[in-house]
């Protein structure tokens, strides 16, 4: 039985000397992929993997920490509380929100102060994060703004490509289920998923994305080699290479979208074992030829 819990950070992987990248593309081949047969299914992360509603969530994040910790009566100055929760912010990005906030409380802790329920935290920094991305989600719903506007470039192309090739996608999301059901409508995803969409919930114990590839597995008697899994968070990487799939990390710059990765997210996602590198799915007909064994797999 695999343990479900959402481990913290840890490079799992060893140092790659190489990689290559397939021809014409920014598609990187960290490790090479030689498949048995072709995946059945497909698990993907929502924020940062597909959706760019949320872009920018750390500048409320973190902010809103430093608050929190100030009133603890530490003598640091604010720049060195906004070292010390931005750091564990990012270590901890890629789990569930209220990982973050249960590290806030601890920190709350040891500078003597007594924190609140670490649900307080999760629901004060979604109040303050609804509030900064209120005017996305209205133009979105209003039809002002495009869906692929607010979207990783190329996600309906690679959904698309999986699903005429007979693969089934699951999305799977540490963001709270009711915002990952409505914030998929609003980008037009819903339909692609059906009612293979999850979510957090305030019971994180009972919600992990560990689960979700387990109930995969369950109930459709399939091995782990028949999973692929796309995620710019490290705990969907190394669930996905820990159950024997086929790990892409989408090393997304979600402010500038200009089809290069984002170092940060590559070196952190390589860490946790991916084998593929990509910055968005511009590029998704040659990856999926790629994965499928296929002749001429470039651009």
């Amino acid at each position: 039985m695999i343990d479900a819990r959402e481990r913290d950070y840890r490079r799992r992987a060893g140092v790659v000397e190489q990689t290559r990248f397939l021809p014409g593309t920014n598609i990187e081949i960290v490790r090479e992929v030689r498949l048995e047969a072709p995946p059945k299914h497909a698990l993907f992360d929502f924020d940062g993997t597909l959706s760019l509603i949320r872009e920018g969530w750390p500048q409320v994040m973190v902010p809103m920490m430093v608050s929190v910790l100030k009133e603890t009566g530490t003598n640091e100055t604010p720049e060195q509380l906004r070292e010390v929760a931005r750091t564990f912010v990012m270590e901890l990005n890629g789990k569930q929100t209220i990982y973050q906030m249960i590290r806030l409380a601890e920190e709350v802790s040891k500078r003597g102060g007594r924190p609140e329920d670490p649900l307080y935290y999760k629901k004060r920094y979604l109040d303050l994060l609804l509030e900064r991305i209120r005017g996305r989600r209205e133009a979105l719903a209003s039809g002002k703004a495009s869906p692929e506007d607010m979207m990783v470039p190329g996600s309906r192309d690679i959904l698309h490509g999986l699903l005429d090739r007979g693969v089934r996608i699951y999305l799977a999301s540490g963001t709270d289920e009711e915002y990952v059901f409505e914030e998929a409508r609003l980008l037009g995803l819903d339909e692609y998923f059906g009612s293979c969409v999850y979510g957090a919930i305030d019971d994180y114990r009972s919600f992990s994305k560990q689960m979700v590839i387990d109930r995969i597995f369950r109930e459709n008697k399939v091995e782990g080699a028949a999973l692929i899994g796309f995620g710019d968070g490290y705990v969907e990487i190394d669930n996905v290479k820990m159950s024997g799939g086929t790990a892409v990390a989408v090393a997304s710059d979600e402010a500038g979208r200009g089809g290069k990765p984002d170092a940060w997210k590559r070196e952190r996602l390589i860490g946790v074992g991916a084998d593929i590198v990509i910055p968005d799915f511009r590029e998704s007909r040659a990856l999926l030829r790629y994965l499928w064994g296929e002749e001429g797999a470039g651009a």
